[in-house]
């Protein structure tokens, strides 16, 4: 979204075109349905985020929530980020194979999904992965997936 960040999620929605706009809405429900509690919908200058409040776990890199879902209209596709996928290997094949069973192609990097209709998407895959990770499991999984940062011996000043 250009200009301005938007107040909530539903100047957010509305201020996309009206295809991405349903598209985006679509694939909130199906976030909003799996989610696991604890994370929080939040709204930003790039999209809807769900995240983990700075007051469950306040340890990020950037001193921001840490991000577990994302979802974007771009100025030409609609984005999903899955930031578990990310992290876990394992749920990227996963959602890879998932993709191919579907007869549908993966658009995908190493945490986005881009797309232009839920239709493109394996929706189910997609809940599943969403709902399949608590709070609790996810901290742990960035903890790990940062601990060679986390562990670097200090830099000496000589």
């Amino acid at each position: 979204m250009a200009g301005k960040a938007a107040g909530n999620v539903s100047e957010y929605l509305a201020s996309l075109p009206k295809e991405r706009r349903s598209a985006i809405e679509a694939i909130r429900k199906v976030v909003r349905r799996h989610l696991p509690k604890g994370y929080r919908e939040t709204v930003g200058r790039a999209g809807i985020a769900y995240e983990v409040p700075l007051k469950r776990y306040p340890n990020t890199y950037n001193g921001k929530p840490l991000p577990y879902v994302c979802l974007a209209g771009q100025k030409n596709y609609c984005a999903l980020y899955l930031m578990g996928i990310y992290q876990v290997p394992a749920q990227a094949a996963k959602l890879r194979a998932e993709f191919k069973a579907a007869g549908k192609k993966a658009n995908m990097g190493k945490s986005c999904i881009r797309f232009r209709a839920p239709d493109d998407l394996p929706l189910e895959a997609i809940g599943e992965l969403v709902g399949g990770t608590s709070v609790e499991a996810f901290i742990a999984q960035y903890e790990a997936s940062r601990s060679h940062v986390l562990k670097r011996p200090a830099q000496s000043t000589r």
